[in-house]
């Protein structure tokens, strides 16, 4: 499985570590940006997320300072759950329960060593469908009802 991977400036030095870290053990796609210089969240959220909904990845990492504004963005194209998560918890849970399809996370608020502990938690973690399903279902309503 190949990941897409995008961040802000504010995300850009967490991305660069999570990429070192993390590179033996999964294939990245880096959708920028690409150096500390200013770069807005909802960019990168649109490419990562785009990419998905293409097929050209099953999941995505977005990182900004908190990984709030860059969820929300990443949430406006249709067929993306994406997840700001701030713990181990939270990261493997959207996947569990909410087949999140993107991990966001926050420079400002999470280091490296836990970030990339909640990475392979949300990336070894599959969806329990189940009661969940009808939950995803209802999301999906929700979203073809408002994209006409």
């Amino acid at each position: 499985m190949t990941i897409a991977i995008g961040n802000d400036h504010a995300g850009y030095a967490l991305k660069v570590k999570l990429l070192e870290m993390l590179k033996d053990k999964y294939e990245f796609t880096d959708y920028g940006c690409y150096s500390p210089e200013r770069y807005d969240y909802p960019d990168a959220a649109e490419a990562v997320a785009n990419a998905i909904v293409a097929g050209k990845h099953e999941r995505g990492i977005l990182i900004c300072g908190s990984g709030i504004g860059i969820s929300i963005a990443a949430n406006k194209v249709p067929g993306i759950r994406a997840a700001a998560c701030q713990s181990h918890f939270a990261a493997k849970y959207c996947r569990l329960h909410n087949d999140a399809n993107i991990l966001c996370l926050g420079e400002r608020i999470t280091g490296p060593g836990e970030a990339a502990e909640m990475v392979e938690a949300w990336l070894e973690g599959e969806f329990e469908g189940g009661r969940h399903q009808g939950r995803i279902d209802k999301i999906h309503a929700i979203e073809a009802k408002h994209s006409k």
